[in-house]
């Protein structure tokens, strides 16, 4: 997949990082795509929103989504690497590829799920990569409950 497509994809779960911020969430965001770049599914880290330590970004996606026969050939896009919990999701579907748009602030499951054949594309994206740095540094407690640090 080219970066300019993978981009294209990744601006839908921006947006999604930026409602989740806006409402007193963490901001990250995330989209299911077919692979012909249908949207299928976009969520966002709820959570704050919904006291509920289960909905991660790309789980909300993935719900919102709803059934699909077969995941192998769908995309699974989010603002940041996803954590183990998220890594699981998408090596249990079998989702084909994950456009990240930046793993320095969290490094995730990446290696791991390329290790076992995802398709991983990371974009560096800069807008995602200070988004989520300037709301670790405003809410290192809360950040750290998301990943479970604590």
């Amino acid at each position: 997949m080219d970066i300019e497509k993978a981009s294209a994809l990744l601006a839908v779960a921006i947006e999604d990082a930026r409602t989740s911020f806006a409402e007193g969430g963490i901001p990250i965001g995330a989209a299911l795509f077919d692979s012909s770049g249908n949207l299928l599914g976009r969520g966002h880290n709820l959570r704050v929103q919904e006291d509920d330590a289960a909905m991660h970004a790309e789980t909300d996606a993935f719900r919102q989504a709803g059934r699909q026969q077969s995941y192998r050939d769908k995309i699974m896009v989010t603002t940041l690497a996803p954590c183990w919990y998220c890594s699981g999701l998408i090596r249990q579907f079998r989702i084909g590829t994950v456009i990240v748009g930046e793993s320095q602030n969290f490094r995730g499951g990446i290696d791991w799920l390329r290790e076992n054949g995802v398709e991983v594309i990371d974009l560096a994206n800069q807008e995602c990569i200070t988004m989520l740095a300037d709301f670790i540094r405003a809410n290192l407690a809360l950040w750290n409950e998301d990943i479970g640090e604590q």
